[in-house]
């Protein structure tokens, strides 16, 4: 078993075609606007079908604001590694850091040498490879005084001056498979990027082994290497193998990958929006959750209990709290309004305003239970409290989504989406296009809502009312509002299609967002209002 520890990241592996250059930059935008974290493109610069990888990339970054962005993976052969160093540091520089290299050591010789590349053996290319990787090592590092110089067997630069220095600490990530090439990814690399169809049983563990023993005679630590993975599978209503089944089934299949080989980097190989919507909607929060909740099992036994408390389990590492050197694509997340530091319970609930938007109501707030009252002498480490301020993390990022919805929707009334603002992957849209924009959207956070509520049925009250009975009611209560919420999300969906089929829908459209706002914020704010400070004494994370 091998788990790194490293936060999740989830990406798309995007055809780079050129028959249909919008969709194919559509779909890129479609994988940020789902809310994954990174998009990755096959580079083959012999493939006359294809757009040049590096110039796509460029094109992409300058439409996106949060994803980064990568070749999965460049082809050495074809791309001058000194060049290579400085369109890679320069596009770094253009997005705000959002770039990653993924290299290979060359493939499709026959081709490469039509091109005017340098045939190579296995092992040259291994060899290659490696003097690559110092010349662009090198050449980021303006720290050093001079030039570089690298007097290689393939690659020679004598005194080329260094820059522009990226904007992060760009990783590195080696497709590698064969013995070779994996030592070569523990000596040097950042990250291991294979793809699941090409490997065997066995080969993910193997592959970790070779690359740990080989970071450990380099004077590294196994976790310096990210392990990622590109995977391609089949949503279906029932399971008919690995990734070919519910989303539930993938979520599963993932942990396990996430929590046995040490993956934390999954790359879904589609252009289809439908399963990149699931993907990042339903797949990867189910996934952190179930991760999380794993690593927290395992850290427990470790720790001593104190008296009169639980014992105090570790946080797991996700993409809002890790803390990694240099994490690779993290979802940013607005800081906690809690100063989680020991002493006086200090995560701040979020108050409800009492703003509603709708003349509808959904239930009666004033029945709602309490909890019971917290002990004002009662102190609270650090470890306790952060779990309560996570909460209150996640429910803003709802919070977020929502207000985003609502400012959308007026866009696609006045006809003012852009790249910009909306996230959307055309400059000019018809009023049929703003309107499939505008479902894209409620579709996946609508999913993010219904994960998040499951995953909280499922898993985090059982622990509560088991650890204190009094609080039964409350739980009882709020598993009560998320079936609530979810008929609300029905009406949300009903809207969207009378919207997309009538010229007259939106103020439908606008009333049912309306309940969903008053409903959600008004049971996001009770949640916090009774379970933050419990989450925190009862030791639950």
């Amino acid at each position: 078993m091998s788990d790194y520890g490293h936060d999740l990241v989830f990406g798309s592996f995007v055809t780079p075609s050129n028959d249909d250059p919008d969709r194919t930059v559509g779909v890129a935008v479609l994988s940020e606007q789902v809310g994954l974290d990174l998009v990755t493109f096959q580079d083959h610069p012999y493939q006359p079908a294809f757009l040049d990888t590096w110039t796509l990339l460029s094109f992409v970054a300058a439409r996106t604001n949060r994803v980064h962005l990568a070749a999965n993976v460049t082809n050495l052969p074809l791309r001058p590694p000194a060049v290579l160093a400085r369109s890679v540091a320069s596009l770094d520089l253009l997005s705000g850091g959002r770039v990653g290299l993924g290299l290979g050591a060359g493939a499709f010789w026959d081709a490469i040498e039509a091109m005017g590349g340098r045939r190579l053996t296995p092992g040259q290319g291994v060899r290659a490879l490696e003097e690559a990787i110092e010349v662009i090592r090198q050449l980021w590092d303006t720290e050093t005084r001079g030039g570089v110089r690298v007097d290689g067997e393939f690659h020679r630069v004598v005194g080329a001056k260094r820059g522009p220095a990226p904007a992060h600490a760009v990783p590195i990530w080696l497709g590698a498979y064969k013995p070779r090439m994996l030592q070569l990814t523990g000596r040097r690399a950042d990250g291991w990027l294979p793809s699941l169809g090409y490997l065997q049983p066995g080969d993910l563990s193997k592959g970790n082994a070779i690359i740990d023993d080989a970071a450990q005679q380099a004077g590294r630590a196994p976790g310096d290497v990210r392990r990622l993975l590109n995977i391609s599978g089949e949503f279906s209503a029932v399971g008919r193998g690995q990734l070919n089944g519910p989303a539930e089934q993938w979520a599963r299949e993932l942990t396990e990958l996430a929590l046995g080989e040490g993956v934390s980097t999954f790359i879904l190989a589609s252009d289809d929006p439908d399963d990149l919507r699931r993907f990042a909607g339903e797949v990867a929060p189910a996934v952190r959750e179930l991760v999380a909740a794993e690593r927290e099992r395992a850290a427990a036994p470790e720790r001593t209990p104190t008296p009169d408390r639980a014992a105090e389990p570790e946080l797991a590492a996700e993409p809002e709290l890790a803390a990694e050197p240099a994490p690779v694509a993290a979802t940013p997340v607005r800081a906690s309004r809690a100063s989680v530091t020991g002493g006086a319970f200090a995560v701040v609930p979020t108050p409800d305003d009492g703003v509603r938007r709708s003349d509808q109501q959904v239930w009666d707030e004033s029945v709602r239970p309490t909890g019971p009252t917290p002990d004002p002498d009662r102190t609270y480490t650090p470890h306790e409290q952060a779990t309560g301020a996570h909460l209150v993390q996640i429910h803003d990022g709802l919070r977020a989504e929502l207000a985003q919805i609502h400012d959308l929707i007026e866009q696609v009334a006045a006809g003012e989406i852009d790249a910009g603002t909306a996230r959307s992957h055309i400059n000019t849209m018809t009023m049929r296009q703003n309107r499939w924009t505008l479902g894209v959207y409620c579709e996946s956070y609508c999913r993010i809502v219904t994960t998040h509520h499951t995953i909280e049925d499922q898993s985090l009250f059982p622990r509560l009312r088991a650890r204190d009975p009094r609080l039964g009611p409350v739980v009882d209560r709020l598993e009560q509002e998320h079936h609530v919420i979810h008929d609300v999300l029905e009406g949300v969906d009903r809207a969207l299609v009378a919207y997309v089929g009538s010229p007259d829908g939106l103020t439908e459209l606008r009333a049912a967002v309306d309940l969903l706002t008053d409903a959600l914020l008004s049971h996001l704010s009770y949640e916090e209002r009774e379970l933050v400070e419990p989450l925190a004494r009862l030791g639950i994370a």
